[in-house]
């Protein structure tokens, strides 16, 4: 028997190479895995093609690496037919391990049919060596390498399905595999190899007109390393471009999600907004259509945000706001649906056993506002009215039922806030007149449509005229003239006083001007502040602005603001007051008496004036009670140092009280009704002649 040996080198490259395929077989599972369509069989073609020339390259390296004393040759068309083999074994092995499964019997089959390629892969490699006589093969060793070859097959099947997922540490885990089945790889083959006899006289018939092996090893190294190299770089890269991928497809689900989400709420509360309340409002009515019942849509507008919000400024209200989201929701069911359609006003949906439930929970949602909120360490007070629309019976659309119960919640402010008010029919009228008088004060502004009246004062002891209060007159062009308290609430409601306020100091200071050049140069001219205006950060630069504008000496205008808006807030108050006063306006404390005021804090505010509320006075003739009051607030006012103005001069009989209690000025009908400007000088032309006759 000739006896052969093997070139170190070549056999340690023959094992490396091994390892390589099966490191690019275990990652191109794993692109197989995850891809779809067509690629899942190009990445198999292309798998087959890299992995099944990797193994070939091994076991011709490792035939290359065998030396025989004599030269040897491979017969082209067995040796192209060995590569082929590998190629289909490889092939089928990764089709098999891209299944959904690999049961028990599916992987000893594949086992099976694998070992036989690569054993077929080997041994047709072998037989292109065309030797003469013919191999032999040892049986033992030649069954071993068969069994070698299917429990390596097997192994790397099995290990292969295993890790075609992406998880931690998998790349790790492959590494690991593949050193596992590289080394049975080339077990097999050096075990097939050394099962080989050959006799003694043997010669290679391939040696003339086959392959050499001079230098064929490293050009099937070569082109071996840059197959794999590329394949496995090829998978490498898509990895990453799937994972880069999937990043996208999942921030780009994220994004979508959040847009959904913003879409779908309010971003400052979290909670459903208009359109998606309409939805549940939709499904709400199909569900009653279907299944029977009814549920309540309850409008909740907050009573006292406004003033909140411009007393503490816009971060305390919406603070206040996700309070209030907060608190509203802990009496909810999953079912319900609490919604913020906007500024302060909130929406709740709930699903009602019987329509009488909703006055419970309305109570209960009115009871829940109505408790102090302690926002960034300040205790605020505000309270709730909710309007209460049911379904079936109160609308046939969600817009009707979210109307309706608008209507009603408008309904319960006007009849004095913190409570609630079921819809009816009646109120819808009310709300379309209130939105068209919304709509006509909109307009008044800019077509010119309000006027002052002035009404005069007159001095308590000489009976001259020291001045007018001007009060604001709107004339409607289909209503006629509208006194302010059918029009002041819903344009504070709306933010529209602050326009209309600052039209009317203007017109005020304008008319005084005017009167001042006339020689009333000791006549002041009195402007109510709404509560709102008083708030309202623009108002120092306002009434600076029309001073300014009209060349008007800031003592001869007096502002009014009432008792109740004074003491509001007494240390915001007290800031805006004196700023008033160090500009050298004159400042009113009106409807004195009507309110709660800290005599400390009172003391304090840089007022000049108070004014008697006119109930006060209406009544002191018949009441004893009344009397003592002014008296006392007369005694009040001369010991802090201030005017005393009473209004609500009607009788003699009151005005000769309030000369003798010590009052500065009064006004009245008695004394004047408030006119335009021309004819209300014509009328203080003869009071004066009345006072100096």
């Amino acid at each position: 028997m000739l006896i052969g040996s093997y070139s170190p080198t070549l056999v340690i490259i023959s094992l490396c190479v091994a390892i390589l395929a099966s490191y690019t077989a275990l990652d191109l599972t794993g692109r197989i895995a995850t891809a779809k369509g067509r690629a899942v069989h190009l990445w198999t073609a292309g798998g087959a093609l890299a992995m099944g020339i990797g193994v070939w390259s091994m076991h011709f390296i490792g035939m290359l690496a065998f030396k025989l004393p004599m030269d040897l040759g491979y017969d082209l068309t067995i040796t192209l037919l060995s590569l082929l083999t590998a190629i289909l074994s490889c092939g089928f092995a990764l089709w098999l391990v891209s299944q959904p499964r690999l049961p028990a019997w599916q992987l000893v089959f594949g086992a099976l049919v694998m070992g036989a390629g690569i054993s077929a892969m080997h041994y047709t490699g072998m037989a292109a060596l065309r030797m003469q006589p013919g191999i032999d093969y040892d049986p033992t060793l030649f069954g071993t390498s068969l069994l070698i070859a299917v429990g390596a097959s097997g192994a790397a099947l099995w290990i292969a399905f295993r890790l075609r997922q992406h998880s931690p540490h998998v790349t790790l885990f492959r590494c690991g595999a593949a050193v596992i089945m590289g080394i049975a790889i080339v077990g097999m083959h050096y075990t097939g190899m050394a099962a080989a006899r050959f006799p003694d006289g043997s010669f290679c018939g391939a040696v003339v007109s086959g392959l050499s092996g001079k230098g064929l090893d490293n050009l099937v190294l070569i082109t071996t390393l840059a197959v794999l190299s590329i394949a496995l770089l090829t998978s490498v890269l898509d990895a990453r471009l799937e994972a880069r991928t999937a990043d996208l497809a999942r921030s780009l689900t994220e994004a979508n999600r959040e847009l959904t989400q913003l879409a779908l709420h309010d971003p400052l509360t979290g909670l459903p907004n208009r359109v998606l309340l309409a939805d549940r409002i939709e499904q709400a009515m199909s569900n009653v259509q279907e299944q029977g019942g009814c549920f309540a849509l309850m409008f909740i507008d907050l009573d006292g945000f406004k003033p909140v919000n411009d007393a503490f400024g816009h971060h305390m209200g919406d603070q206040l706001l996700r309070e209030v989201a907060v608190r509203l929701r802990e009496d909810l069911r999953c079912q319900d649906t609490l919604a913020r359609i906007g500024g302060d006003e909130f929406v709740l949906l709930v699903r009602l056993a019987e329509p009488d439930d909703a006055l419970g929970l309305a109570a209960r949602q009115v009871g829940l506002i109505a408790r102090s909120f302690r926002v960034t360490e300040h205790d605020l007070q505000i309270s709730a009215s909710v309007g209460i629309a049911l379904y079936p019976g109160n609308g046939q659309t969600a817009q009707d039922l979210l109307m309706n119960a608008d209507a009603a919640m408008y309904h319960a402010k006007g009849s004095g806030k913190n409570g609630y008010s079921f819809f009816d029919a009646s109120m819808n009228s009310n709300a379309r007149r209130q939105l068209q008088l919304l709509q006509d004060l909109r307009n008044a502004l800019d077509q010119d449509q309000f006027s002052l009246y002035y009404q005069p004062k007159f001095d308590a002891n000489n009976g001259r005229p020291v001045g007018a209060e001007a009060l604001l007159r709107w004339e409607h062009p289909t209503r006629g003239m509208m006194l302010p308290d059918t029009f002041i609430d819903i344009a504070e409601k709306t933010g529209l006083i602050i326009p209309i306020g600052e039209w009317v100091l203007n017109e005020a200071c304008r008319q005084m001007r005017e009167w001042y050049a006339q020689g009333y140069t000791d006549w002041r001219i009195a402007v109510n502040l709404s509560a709102l205006q008083f708030c309202h950060a623009g108002l120092v630069k306002s009434v600076a602005k029309a001073l300014s504008t009209h060349r008007l000496p800031a003592n001869s205008l007096t502002l009014e603001i009432t008792e109740t808006t004074a003491m509001n807030d007494a240390d915001a108050s007290m800031t805006v007051l004196q700023e008033l006063s160090a500009m050298g306006v004159d400042l009113s404390i009106d409807d004195f008496g009507t309110g709660y005021s800290s005599l400390m804090y009172l003391k304090r505010l840089p007022a000049n004036e108070l004014k008697i509320d006119r109930g006060f006075v209406r009544d002191l003739e018949h009441d004893s009670d009344d009397a003592a009051i002014v008296s006392a607030i007369v005694a009040l006012g001369q010991a802090l140092g201030l005017r005393i103005v009473a209004e609500g001069v009607e009788t003699g009989v009151q005005q000769d009280f309030l000369t003798k209690l010590g009052c500065d000025s009064l006004q009245g009908y008695l004394l004047g009704h408030p006119l335009p400007a021309a004819r209300f000088m014509v009328d203080i032309h003869r009071a004066e002649q009345l006072a100096t006759a």
